[in-house]
């Protein structure tokens, strides 16, 4: 197509900026500059990289599924036995949840594991804070510390039986029977079996959030 000038109607060539006759400015039209204003942007939204976590959407899936399990969990809870395994299935549920809602569908072994972590900090925390309120509030305000004093004391003979079998001496298990029947050493040992209980809940919802990456990498064939 001819281009002319729109004021003398001298012909132009299409890559000059003035009109070789009378000057006058001309429209330059560019289709490498058309290209690149109609090249659309990348969308912004999630990392496609499957080694990456976002956090926002895992800790609702991990806060959604983790503080329930970590009432289960308890110690006084009558399923505590199976503590390590139903948190063990809350991180590797909180997995399933937080890919339903991103666009990648799946994610590697470390960040099922560090989702699954995620969970595992709140339920033990949850658990940890929930024995301890129940174990105030049975002394405290239900006034069953006779209660407690009474298993306690079913534990330390259970306890005296096992080093009497192991051949420890009588003047050792005298020191150790004062230890547990002191005031310290009975809130040292219930610490130490929250902070066991806890311990053991991190590693199983680490380990079932990682598990639960590996299936369902096999199931999407990668």
């Amino acid at each position: 197509m001819e281009l002319t000038c729109s004021r003398c109607q001298q012909t132009i060539q299409s890559g000059d900026c003035f009109c070789p006759g009378c000057g006058l400015p001309q429209l330059v039209y560019s289709t490498e500059g058309a290209a690149a204003q109609t090249q659309p942007e990348p969308a912004s939204g999630p990392p496609r990289d499957a080694n990456q976590v976002q956090w926002k959407p895992a800790l609702r899936s991990a806060i959604a599924l983790a503080i329930p399990t970590g009432l289960f969990c308890s110690l006084l809870s009558p399923v505590s036995v199976f503590g390590p395994l139903l948190m063990a299935g809350a991180g590797g549920w909180a997995v399933m949840l937080y890919l339903r809602g991103q666009a990648v569908r799946r994610v590697r072994l470390g960040a099922g594991a560090r989702i699954g972590l995620a969970a595992g900090v709140l339920g033990s925390w949850t658990s940890a804070a929930v024995t301890g309120v129940t174990l105030f509030a049975m002394r405290s305000w239900l006034h069953q510390g006779g209660a407690i004093d009474s298993f306690w004391q079913t534990m330390t003979q259970q306890a005296n039986q096992q080093w009497t079998t192991m051949g420890v001496d009588a003047q050792t298990m005298a020191i150790m029977n004062g230890l547990l029947h002191s005031p310290e050493g009975r809130a040292g040992w219930a610490l130490g079996g929250i902070a066991f209980l806890m311990a053991a809940l991190l590693v199983a919802a680490a380990a079932g959030g990682a598990l639960s990456a590996r299936f369902l990498a096999r199931g999407t064939g990668s």
